[in-house]
């Protein structure tokens, strides 16, 4: 089997790094080339230090079109402009763009490239649409968390209000100094932000629709998500609440039957904790019932399966792979 010949562009960053991480060892690819203007002409281990001795390429500013797949790792608001700019460049090349330029149906920019319509990529969801897709919205970090703990509940219309809080490492904020971002400050600290209006919400809520078409209308309520920065480097974890009437036992049934065919994906009857993700593309889910009341518990890579673990997995579903090619990953538990 021919390679599959990737490319990849503003791979200087965190989800850069990790996709060429990935990629150099991916039994199906050639990475031939990773674009960055900033760190042009300097080889990628000079950059992503953790790659040295894993790939001799260097950063190049000039793009090819002699790829099969482009992944889009550049700010938000800057896919769109890219592709536009490049359409004959990219004319019959898989898009799997990593920002949040194409997430959103109703919403410009427009979720068109070539031609092509963008199919949200979540495989826990769209994992038919995702094998017949030309291009690929990869979805949130928070968003993938989020979504993986309620998608079940929202197939058997059990959501109503719910209420969510979830806590993010440092990388979330991307490599980019700011204030919040500086170890100096994120050391023994945390903070709320965006309380209420993070920009996942919409797409969280496209996506529970789906399964559950009522959810965040007036008469289901909706998603009340209060996010966190965390004074960790990678990782997410999310807790929702909801009222449910289901008794645990079928509830599990209910999770376990959903995920049973989702590699990456997985319930854990045992208490959960973040080091059983990080540096994996698994989403661990863990359910408590009291009462009346259920609280999701879920645990994702913020930078694996929540961005760069996920495109590839993604791409593996594009390119008819197998799924969890270049993705079995071992946790930083120790």
């Amino acid at each position: 089997m021919a390679k599959i010949k990737t490319g990849i562009m503003g791979a200087a960053g965190y989800t850069g790094g990790e996709l060429i991480r990935i990629l150099v060892h991916h039994p199906h690819v050639e990475l031939v080339f990773a674009h960055s203007k900033s760190s042009a002409g300097s080889r990628i281990d000079q950059v992503h230090q953790d790659l040295l001795m894993d790939t001799d390429l260097e950063f190049t500013d000039k793009l090819n079109s002699g790829i099969d797949v482009l992944f889009l790792c550049t700010g938000h608001g800057e896919s769109k402009k890219i592709l536009d700019e490049n359409a004959a460049t990219f004319k019959g090349v898989k898009i799997i763009d990593l920002s949040q330029d194409f997430r959103l149906i109703t919403e410009p920019p427009s979720r068109t490239a070539n031609g092509h319509a963008f199919v949200y990529g979540l495989p826990e969801l769209n994992r038919e649409a995702i094998r017949k897709a030309q291009c690929i919205a990869n979805p949130g970090c928070f968003a993938t968390g989020i979504q993986l703990g309620l998608l079940p509940l929202a197939q058997e219309g059990l959501l109503e209000e719910v209420h969510t809080t979830g806590i993010t490492g440092s990388t979330g904020a991307g490599q980019s100094l700011s204030t919040t971002g500086h170890f100096s400050w994120r050391a023994n600290n945390i903070q709320a932000y965006k309380t209420l209006t993070h920009q996942h919400i919409k797409e969280i809520v496209q996506s529970l629709q789906q399964l559950q078409p009522s959810f965040g209308t007036k008469e289901k309520g909706g998603i009340n998500f209060v996010p966190w920065r965390g004074d960790f480097a990678r990782g997410i974890f999310i807790s929702s609440l909801v009222d449910c009437s289901w008794n645990e036992k079928r509830l599990t049934q209910l999770f376990e039957e959903f995920y049973e065919d989702h590699p990456f994906t997985h319930l854990s009857r045992e208490p959960i904790f973040l080091k059983q993700v990080v540096n994996t593309n698994k989403c661990i889910i863990q359910l408590e019932k009291i009462g009346s009341k259920l609280v999701v518990h879920s645990i994702i890579d913020n930078l694996l399966k929540g961005a760069s673990g996920q495109a590839v997995q993604n791409m593996n579903l594009a390119f008819g792979l197998d799924e969890c090619a270049g993705l079995k990953l071992k946790a930083n538990y120790f």
